[in-house]
């Protein structure tokens, strides 16, 4: 995107995280300024490219198999900016009158996603912030779209991490699961530093830190555990997420002392 097409209340010099997303998985939605940051991220961890490959890749095999078990309705929260492989594409294959609401803070996010979606009478995109989930999940577009007395599964993938505070990212956490009927899911992604020099790992947050957002926090399997606290985890439990029942055998190896983005998929019992 060019600068001078920044929708209005956008500064297109601020980077934003769902916009340097969309570089790293080749998109073109983004502005100087996030290809910049991105670019710099990736030569803190090379491989950034790849993990958000396959936390996409994580999302598809997710949603065909919560869909597989019959859950009708989706709540994708920071959905990020539309590209191949969305909720709706893979739900809709598997379920073609699946409810998907897709929910993001950023304005681009929403111009994108109503322009994509605007024929499509199962699916919403709503601008909401995980920061206030309360308010999120009372929003009168999602609470006309979802029926919470019914299973539901709620994405998470890739969010949590960029809240800084660990009592903030378990309530956040905690209110969804409140919210939640048996037979719902949860779909979580978080960045996992592994064993990365301290010096890189600030380098890293540091790229964050230049963006709307303002962090990067990596957190490891222990807080995933304790999201997913009695709740039902499918196997193959907390792994990285080209591991999570893998296409290819050997993705399903993996060393946690390298850096990745970790996953779980958890049912409401």
């Amino acid at each position: 995107m060019d600068d001078e097409k920044a929708p209005a209340g956008i500064d297109p010099t601020i980077p934003s995280v769902a916009r340097m997303y969309d570089y790293y998985l080749g998109g073109k939605d983004n502005f100087a300024s996030d290809r910049e940051a991105a670019e710099n991220f990736i030569k803190v961890l090379p491989g950034i490219r790849e993990m958000a490959r396959s936390n996409r890749a994580f999302l598809s095999r997710a949603v065909s198999e919560i869909a597989g078990r019959g859950v009708r309705q989706f709540l994708d929260i920071g959905s990020g900016l539309p590209t191949q492989e969305n909720v709706h594409q893979v739900a809709h294959r598997i379920i073609p009158d699946a409810r998907v609401v897709y929910v993001d803070n950023d304005p681009i996010v929403m111009a994108h996603g109503r322009a994509l979606l605007e024929d499509n009478p199962h699916t919403t995109v709503v601008q909401a912030d995980m920061r206030e989930p309360k308010a999120l999940l009372d929003h009168p577009d999602i609470q006309t779209k979802i029926d919470f007395n019914q299973p539901v599964a709620v994405l998470l993938l890739a969010m949590l991490h960029f809240v800084p505070d660990d009592g903030d990212a378990t309530a956040i956490v905690a209110a969804i699961r409140e919210k939640l009927a048996p037979g719902s899911y949860l779909i979580l992604s978080h960045a996992y530093a592994g064993d990365v020099s301290e010096e890189k790992h600030a380098r890293g947050q540091e790229v964050y830190r230049t963006t709307a957002t303002g962090s990067l926090t990596s957190r490891g399997p222990g807080h995933l555990a304790a999201y997913a606290d009695g709740l039902e985890v499918l196997d193959p439990g907390i792994v990285p997420v080209q591991a999570w029942r893998p296409e290819f055998d050997g993705d399903a190896e993996y060393d946690l002392g390298k850096p990745n983005i970790l996953g779980v998929v958890a049912r409401v019992p």
